[in-house]
């Protein structure tokens, strides 16, 4: 054999070698979620299981590859956050499926970036993770502060009043979704008279519920999430804003473990948007009791978002045959997304997965028969209604005409 023909089988029996390890190795999909602070019981082991279950669905395997879960407890820390995530791309990760809270997501979003891997997050409120730092490699999965804003905020201006008094988480998360809500009212003749803003994770709502109370707003806005929501709410309630008050509350952001958390007596009347509820069909009913069976709740929004997106994710690696992620993310968006979260939801340039939102009231205690009946349909908002234009996207990626 010539010198040359040895090099050449040499590098072929690399190649195959290479090739034979990659085929060997698992599949690896990370969680980075809050599961001891102000965010824990919103996205933590919920989004866990719910990553778990789509996991199991696909059969454990993808690819004739296992697949590994990893996650990770930021506690709400966006600079621990960021530094898992290039550890786990760094250590071969394939794919982040959460970074819960907005501050956590654009802190991962910025490494996923940088380092051109697969990041899908349900968990955030943020529009500029597909607006301003959109990028090729990812994806918004569950909602955003436009799509909560044009759902609750608009219902709750044509139904309670016109003017608005913000208790306002003082982050991007809650930056964002006051600036969405105050455009969304504004189309329907609302206005904000006023504002007061809390840190993460808050330990006294009073100062802010009394600025509330004497700003005589028709509407106080509640742009906070996890416990700091759980515990405005409450704050407002000892303080006399009380469901059949004069003066409303509306939250622009609560799940259905946040009513749980609450109780009925507290949290009724209440309007909220989500995208998914458990009680809706056979179908979600289902898989709720599987959900309940291992959580001993029932899921949110969210968390069916994570589920949603590691389902989708894993079947788009069958089709595309590789975990490349610009391969994958193009079957992403290529694929309608159906399962038990959303039905003929579509990956958008921007990476905005755009789905129906459903508006909701939290019934009277009178009004539940059964454990977890928490909600009145109210109404629905087809998917482009709910979420931002394509054409108004401020996002890079998106062609302009």
């Amino acid at each position: 054999m010539s010198f040359r023909h040895h090099c050449a089988a040499a590098a072929v029996a690399l190649l195959c070698t290479a090739a034979q390890a990659q085929g060997s190795q698992p599949v690896r999909i990370g969680l980075i979620v809050d599961q001891s602070s102000v965010y824990s019981a919103v996205t933590g082991k919920g989004s866990i299981t719910g990553a778990q279950m789509a996991i199991e669905e696909h059969g454990g395997k993808v690819l004739g590859r296992t697949i590994e879960l990893l996650n990770f407890d930021h506690q709400s820390k966006a600079d621990s956050a960021a530094s898992k995530a290039r550890e786990w791309y760094d250590n071969g990760v394939d794919a982040i499926h959460e970074a819960s809270g907005s501050a956590a997501a654009l802190a991962v979003l910025n490494v996923a970036k940088e380092k051109n891997k697969v990041l899908v997050m349900s968990g955030p409120a943020s529009d500029r993770i597909t607006g301003d730092m959109c990028a090729p490699t990812v994806a918004h999965w569950a909602y955003n502060s436009y799509a909560l804003a044009n759902t609750v905020g608009k219902a709750a201006a044509e139904r309670f009043g016109k003017n608005w008094f913000f208790i306002a988480a003082d982050y991007s998360g809650g930056q964002d979704v006051v600036k969405a809500t105050t455009q969304a009212i504004a189309t329907v003749g609302g206005k904000v008279i006023g504002e007061a803003k809390h840190p993460l994770n808050a330990s006294d709502f009073s100062s802010a519920v009394v600025q509330a109370q004497s700003s005589k707003a028709d509407v106080v806005g509640l742009a906070n999430f996890g416990n700091d929501l759980v515990n405005s709410i409450k704050a407002a309630r000892e303080f006399g804003i009380k469901p059949d008050g004069k003066q409303k509350l509306a939250s622009l952001l609560m799940y259905i473990t946040d009513v749980h958390s609450l109780g009925l007596k507290t949290a009724q009347g209440m309007l909220l948007s989500e995208a998914f509820y458990w009680d809706m069909n056979d179908e979600t009913r289902a898989f709720a009791k599987k959900f309940f069976s291992r959580m001993n709740a029932m899921p949110n929004m969210s968390q069916m978002g994570v589920y949603s997106s590691v389902k989708h994710y894993l079947k788009a690696i069958e089709a595309a045959g590789t975990t490349d992620a610009g391969a994958v993310m193009a079957k992403m968006r290529e694929l309608p997304v159906n399962d038990t979260f959303v039905k003929n939801g579509k990956l958008r340039t921007d990476g905005m997965m755009v789905h129906d939102m459903y508006l909701f009231q939290v019934k009277t205690p009178a009004e539940s028969k059964y454990p977890w009946d928490y909600y009145k349909v109210m109404g629905s908002v087809p998917a482009d209604k709910a979420f931002v234009p394509l054409g108004e996207s401020t996002c890079p990626l998106v062609k302009r005409n």
